[in-house]
């Protein structure tokens, strides 16, 4: 009898769990509906959140339009003396005052320091107080107010008015548009100042609903779009 070595051979199976079945187009539809729509509800989100932060920062009558470092109205109450830089970065060069518009409490000194930069600036009241600086290119120049009573102080630099080199002092609470000081305003019977202001609650309000109303149109486009064929294919 002659042995030999027998050649196994072994068979190799591969076993496979149960395959999903395809995506029919009734799925593929409901999540394309479910991630369109938690896509416009976060851009209503958003827009939402944007207009409030809008509400916050009043434009005192259109006088901070065009100052480019204007972000918002700084709250520095609390303190009984507070620095604004005169030459601080903005407008296209350092034609700024940092910050551009502060809220303080009654009774604060504010002292407006030079940074040197810029060439020559001075600090002119243009409403509610009547001051006016040195112009100075000199680097640690001071110049300084008391404020006693509540109101909006407006005031700029005059070389460089132009450009957008202007600022806001609040004393007290910070209004919620618009805001003229304690010596401006007058009235008078002929030409009236045109109508009222809208608040900025109520621009805020509108553009809420502006977006509100466009997520719900989406909605309803993509739901007409893709969510109402139910039928599976055969």
């Amino acid at each position: 009898m002659v042995q030999g070595t027998a050649a196994r051979r072994t068979k190799v199976f591969t076993t496979r769990g149960p395959q999903a079945p395809p995506m029919s187009e009734t799925d593929m539809s409901r999540r394309s509906f479910l991630r369109t729509a938690a896509g416009a509800t976060a851009a209503g989100a958003a827009a939402t959140g944007a207009a409030g932060t809008a509400a916050a920062q009043p434009g005192f009558d259109g006088w901070m339009d065009d100052v480019g470092n204007y972000d918002g109205v700084e709250d520095m109450t609390g303190n009984d003396e507070v620095t604004v830089n005169v030459g601080a970065e903005g407008n296209g060069g350092n034609f700024a005052f940092g910050p551009a518009a502060i809220q303080v409490d009654p009774g604060t000194t504010v002292v407006w320091e030079w940074t040197g930069e810029g060439q020559q600036h001075n600090v002119v009241a243009e409403e509610g107080a009547d001051f006016e600086s040195d112009l100075s290119a000199e680097a640690g120049f001071t110049f300084e107010q008391t404020f006693e009573e509540e109101g909006v102080i407006k005031y700029f630099c005059q070389p460089h008015l132009s450009l957008g080199m202007k600022g806001v002092v609040v004393i007290g609470e910070v209004p919620s548009e618009g805001g003229g000081g304690g010596e401006g305003g007058g009235g008078g019977g002929e030409g009236g100042g045109g109508g009222p202001s809208l608040p900025d609650s109520a621009k805020s309000l509108g553009v809420a609903t502006t977006v509100a109303m466009i997520v719900t149109l989406g909605l309803a486009y993509v739901f007409i779009k893709y969510g109402g064929d139910y039928e599976t294919p055969e």
